[in-house]
C-alpha cells in the first residue's frame, strides 16, 4: 500500500486554548505555551527556531485571534481550519494528541485552510460588530421606555410611528420635565401628526403619572442617549479607517470631503452618518459601485465589506460563496442515497436575507417578481433564501468580474417567465402527440 507523502516536514499546528497553547511540528513531540503576550512571543521565537513555514490552528472563540496576529506579524502563513477537519483521531481524545494529529493531517496537505479577512478588513469588522452591538442594546432599552409608557397607560408609541422620532423625543423629554397636559405635549409633535392624528395623539397621552414608571422611563431614555452617543464614536473611527484605508494622503483626503454627497436608496435609520461614505466605498471596492444592484444600499455594502473584504477572488466560484455563506444546499451522499443537509447561514448569509427581505413587495424590479412566485409555490421562507442567493450572486459577479448589472424591470422578467411557460407547453404537447395552437383574438 502507497504511503500518503508528507508535503512539509515543518508544518505546524496549535490546540487554542483560553489558558495553554498546545503546539506540535509534523507530529512531533507537543510543547506547552501560556496565552499572555510574552508566552505567546516565546511560541513564536519556538517555531521560528525550528524552521516552521506553516502553522494551523481552530477558530476557538476569540483566544486565536491573539495568537494569529503575532503569527502574522513574524511571517509565517497561518491557516484557520474548520474543527471537523481534525476530529477523526481514535481513541482517547486530549489536547496533547489534538496537536499532534492535526500537524500530522496539516504536514500531508489534508487541511483546507477557512477564510480569514485582512488585517485592515479586520479592523473594520471590529469597529462594525462593535456598532451593530450598540443598536442592539439600544434597542432594547427602546423597548423598556415603551413598557413604562404602557404602566403608566400612556399610548403614544402606538400611535406615532417611532418613540425615537422628532416628535417621541421631544415630547418623552417634556414628560419627564414635568409636562402633563396633552396638548402642550401635542404642540411639541410634527406639524402633520398634528395636523392627521391630533385626537389620538391627545387621548393617548392620558394616563396615570406613576413615579416609579417615570423613573423606569428617564433611565431607560438615558440608556437609549448613552448608546447613541456610542454608536456615533463607532462611526467617527468607521470614517477615520475608511480614510486611512482608501486615502494615500492629505490632497486625496481632502478631495474626498469636497466630493458630492450620493443620492441614492432612502438611509436607513440605522445607517451610519459619515460624510463621503459612498465615495469612500467605491475608491475601497476599486471603482465598482454596488448600490447599483437591487436592495444594495451604503449601509449594506459596508457591513458585507466588513465580513467579506473587498478581495473575493478567494472564492473560485460564486457557488463557493454562496456555499460558505449557508444560501446554498448541502449535499450527503452514501451509496443511493441522497439526504438533504441543513446549513445554518452564517453573518454576511443573514444579511442578504434581510436585504431580500426588502425586495419582497417591489413592483417594478425583477427580482421582487421572482420572491413572489417562488413564494406562491415554495413558502416564503425558501423564497427569501433563494432572492438573498441571487444577490450574493450578483455581489459576487460585480466585485470579481466586474460585470456592469442593468435592471430590466418587472415586464422583462415576467415575460421571460411566460416565453418559459410557452415552451414547457409546446415540449409537453409534442410528447402527447398534440398541437397548441393560439386562441383567436377577439374584436
Amino acid at each position: 500500500m502507497k504511503e500518503l507523502p508528507v508535503l512539509d516536514t515543518r508544518a505546524a499546528f496549535c490546540d487554542v486554548g483560553s489558558e495553554h497553547m498546545h503546539v506540535s511540528i509534523a507530529g512531533g513531540p507537543p510543547k506547552v505555551f501560556g496565552t499572555v503576550t510574552s508566552q505567546l512571543h516565546e511560541l513564536r521565537d519556538w517555531l521560528l527556531s525550528e524552521d516552521a513555514n506553516s502553522v494551523a490552528m481552530e477558530a476557538t472563540g476569540v483566544y486565536w485571534l491573539a495568537l494569529y496576529s503575532v503569527l502574522e506579524d513574524a511571517g509565517f502563513d497561518v491557516m484557520m481550519v474548520n474543527g471537523r477537519q481534525t476530529r477523526n483521531l481514535p481513541g482517547r481524545k486530549t489536547d496533547m494528541l489534538d496537536c499532534q494529529w492535526g500537524a500530522t493531517l496539516h504536514a500531508h496537505g489534508l487541511l483546507r485552510p477557512g477564510f480569514v479577512p485582512p488585517a485592515h478588513i479586520r479592523k473594520l469588522q471590529d469597529y462594525q460588530r462593535l456598532r451593530t452591538d450598540h443598536i442592539s442594546l439600544a434597542a432594547s432599552h427602546v423597548q423598556h421606555m415603551q413598557k413604562a409608557l404602557e404602566r403608566m397607560n400612556i399610548k403614544l408609541h402606538t400611535v406615532i410611528s417611532s418613540l425615537t422620532g422628532v416628535s417621541g423625543l421631544a415630547v418623552v423629554h417634556a414628560i419627564l420635565d414635568g409636562q402633563r397636559d396633552p396638548a402642550k405635549l401635542l404642540e411639541l409633535c410634527h406639524p402633520q401628526i398634528r395636523d392627521k392624528k391630533a385626537q389620538e395623539v391627545t387621548e393617548s397621552l392620558r394616563g396615570t403619572w406613576a413615579p416609579e414608571h417615570l423613573f423606569a422611563l428617564r433611565q431607560a431614555l438615558q440608556s437609549w442617549e448613552h448608546y447613541q452617543g456610542q454608536i456615533t464614536e463607532c462611526d467617527r473611527q468607521i470614517q477615520t479607517l475608511l480614510k486611512d484605508i482608501t486615502f494615500d494622503d492629505k490632497a486625496d483626503a481632502d478631495k474626498g470631503e469636497k466630493t458630492k454627497p450620493h443620492v441614492g436608496k432612502g438611509r436607513s435609520v440605522n445607517a451610519p452618518q459619515i460624510p463621503g461614505l459612498h465615495n469612500m466605498l467605491v475608491e475601497l471596492c476599486q471603482g465598482k459601485d454596488l448600490t447599483t444592484l437591487p436592495a444594495h444600499t451604503d449601509y449594506s455594502v459596508l457591513q458585507i465589506i466588513s465580513e467579506v473584504g473587498t478581495d473575493l477572488s478567494k472564492w473560485r466560484t460564486e457557488k463557493h460563496f454562496t456555499s460558505w455563506m449557508g444560501l446554498a444546499p448541502g449535499t450527503h451522499q452514501s451509496g443511493k442515497r441522497n439526504a438533504n443537509v441543513k446549513r445554518s447561514r452564517n453573518r454576511v448569509g443573514r444579511m442578504f436575507c434581510v436585504m431580500a427581505r426588502s425586495l419582497a413587495r417591489s413592483k417594478d424590479i425583477a427580482l421582487g417578481g421572482f420572491y413572489r412566485r417562488l413564494s406562491a409555490r415554495r413558502g416564503g421562507l425558501v423564497a427569501n433564501i433563494a432572492l438573498a442567493r441571487k444577490l450574493a450572486v450578483l455581489f459576487w459577479r460585480v466585485s470579481v468580474k466586474g460585470m456592469a448589472f442593468v435592471e430590466h424591470g418587472l415586464a422583462v422578467y415576467e415575460a421571460k417567465v411566460q416565453q418559459a411557460k410557452q415552451r414547457t407547453l409546446r415540449r409537453l404537447a409534442k410528447e402527447l402527440g398534440q398541437t397548441v395552437l393560439p386562441m383567436p383574438k377577439t374584436a
